[in-house]
């Protein structure tokens, strides 16, 4: 096997609810900026009418450059209805920064699975057309992206993305879980356009003069420490894509992914050749189902390690636990 993964040390997490700073402009190199990662939520009757909305208005609050929503805008067992998609969309314009939305498994690949019986080629197509048209973000204040589709050899893949600010590259991939569809028609296409674009990504950063990389999935592809599963051949090209490219920028790479619902910050990765830690690659696993709550970054390009964590617990949906 070429990758290799363990456990790693938690780096760089503070728990803070103190107040942001303001929000960066694209492309102009501020000394620092914040933004906030979500996902995996909402599921239940109770988190679309009151956690979520919960969560949301205090965003709404915080001075964040953008969100980042890294997949599954509703549970596996919820219907795939354009009506949940409607009303995960009008819920998204809610959010008064840009929102930067990745496809989850929940809205497309586990949809024919179930209680769901629909076509997962035909959801995926109807999320483009709800979630990517254009080419800014969603929310109220918008973002200009790039898409993959603007070049005409991926030109369906419109969820693809990316955008600088604050001398960081962003770059969001549509690789769901809980194996990225591997072995159905479509995975080798969509794979071929997703490896496509990390290399451009890491090729613009490289030319940029990036002091960072950012890569967001909705997949959880590193298996876990000690047990038995091994890294999924849906995952295994990406993985090693990503490890040549992290080796060859030198500087902070993280990879922000939900999908377990196991909110966590370590460093995973070795490298294949020396089979030690690549000490400039990090893993971000986002808050999700049951918590209703969200990671803030804070992003300082004059920091050594440019991202900083911070655990933002929404107050309202803080569980009062008994003994």
């Amino acid at each position: 096997m070429r990758i290799h993964l363990t456990a790693g040390l938690l780096v760089a997490v503070i728990l803070s609810n103190g107040c942001a700073t303001r929000p960066a402009s694209p492309g102009r190199l501020v000394g620092s900026f914040d933004f906030a990662l979500i996902g995996d939520v909402p599921y239940s009757d109770e988190q679309v009418t009151n956690l979520f909305p919960n969560m949301i208005a205090e965003m709404n609050g915080e001075r964040l450059a953008f969100v980042i929503y890294d997949g599954d805008i509703k549970s596996g067992a919820s219907p795939c209805s354009d009506a949940v998609f409607q009303e995960r969309f009008r819920q998204f314009q809610t959010f008064r920064h840009p929102l930067i939305y990745i496809f989850g498994d929940n809205e497309w690949t586990d949809c024919g699975t179930g209680t769901n019986h629909f076509d997962t080629e035909e959801r995926l197509i109807k999320l483009r057309e709800v979630f990517t048209a254009g080419d800014q973000s969603l929310g109220q204040r918008k973002l200009k992206l790039v898409r993959q589709s603007s070049d005409a050899a991926h030109a369906k893949f419109r969820e693809n993305v990316r955008w600088e600010m604050g001398g960081v590259m962003f770059a969001g991939l549509n690789v769901p879980g809980s194996s990225n569809n591997y072995g159905k028609p479509e995975f080798a296409e969509r794979n071929a356009a997703n490896i496509a674009w990390l290399k451009q990504a890491f090729a613009v950063a490289q030319q940029d003069k990036a002091r960072a990389m950012m890569v967001i999935i909705q997949a959880n592809p590193i298996p876990e420490r000690g047990g038995t599963n091994k890294i999924h051949a849906g995952f295994m090209e990406m993985l090693e894509v990503l490890e040549d490219e992290t080796v060859a920028f030198r500087k902070p790479v993280v990879l922000v992914h939900g999908d377990s619902h196991y909110f966590r910050i370590d460093q995973p990765l070795l490298g294949s050749k020396s089979r030690r830690r690549i000490e400039n690659f990090t893993r971000v696993e986002t808050f999700g189902n049951p918590d209703v709550h969200w990671l803030r970054v804070s992003v300082d390009w004059r920091d050594p390690n440019v991202f900083r964590f911070h655990t933002q617990y929404v107050r309202k949906n803080l569980l009062k636990h008994q003994r």
